[in-house]
């Protein structure tokens, strides 16, 4: 168990609700900005991580890397796909389709290539 699921907490609507009224949850911040949102948004909402099709693949990546966003919590996966989906986009369509400007990896010892 990883310290961020130490702090999960499950409750059931009636204890929240007491919780509320005992003052141990406080309702939004009162000068909190609000946004009308337009009418059927909902009914046509669709979650980010259901924009693209999934494609299940095996990956290899540094242990370090993996340990990092594993410790951030459930998600890890999905968190990974957004890193990589943000470098895509900031790089795709480009005039050039070019990596030029990504380091090369270093080669590993004993390692033939």
């Amino acid at each position: 168990m990883t310290k961020a699921d130490e702090n999960i907490k499950s409750a059931t609507l009636e204890e929240l609700k007491a919780m509320r009224k005992r003052g141990e949850i406080r309702p939004d911040a009162e000068d909190a900005p609000r946004y009308p949102v337009p009418e059927g948004f909902w009914e046509e909402a669709v979650p980010l991580s259901r924009l693209h099709e999934k494609t299940p693949v095996s990956l290899r990546v540094d242990r370090d890397v993996l340990d990092w966003f594993k410790a951030q919590g459930s998600g890890h996966l999905t968190r990974m796909n957004m890193v990589l989906r943000a470098f895509y986009e900031a790089h795709h369509g480009r005039e050039t389709a070019s990596t030029d400007d990504i380091p090369p990896e270093p080669p590993l010892a004993g390692r033939s290539v």
